[in-house]
């Protein structure tokens, strides 16, 4: 069973930065694909980035690209998504996420099967 603790949110100005981390817990074969979602008030769950546990060029929303970097470092079992120049549109709970059964990266959250509690992320114009 693959359980996701994420950390790192918090209360930041826009143009600055915040770094999330996620610490996944089982066995880290489990993991074919770990993502990012968020969700801001009043909207729905939706996709923020994806990569390969095994290590693959990641994906990202396009909302992000280029501002976001996802990155993970298997002999921690940790996934990180790097936040810069951060908009208050970002401004949403983020949620580690967890595909243990398939390679390919989606940006569907239904092909998610583990995920973490959320951590808080609020920008300020």
């Amino acid at each position: 069973q693959v359980q996701l603790v994420e950390s790192g949110g918090g209360l930041v100005q826009a143009g600055g930065s915040l770094r999330l981390s996620c610490a996944a817990s089982g066995r880290s074969s489990s993991y074919y694909t770990m993502g990012w979602f968020r969700q801001g008030p009043g909207k729905e769950r939706e996709f923020v980035a994806a990569i390969r546990w095994s290590g693959s060029a990641p994906s990202y929303a396009d909302s992000v690209k280029s501002r976001f970097t996802i990155s993970r470092d298997i002999a921690k079992n940790m996934v990180y998504l790097q936040m810069n120049s951060l908009k208050p549109e970002d401004t949403a709970v983020y949620y580690c996420a967890a595909d243990t059964s398939r390679l390919a990266l989606s940006p569907n959250r239904a092909d998610y099967d583990a995920w973490g509690q959320g951590t808080q992320v609020t920008v300020a114009s």
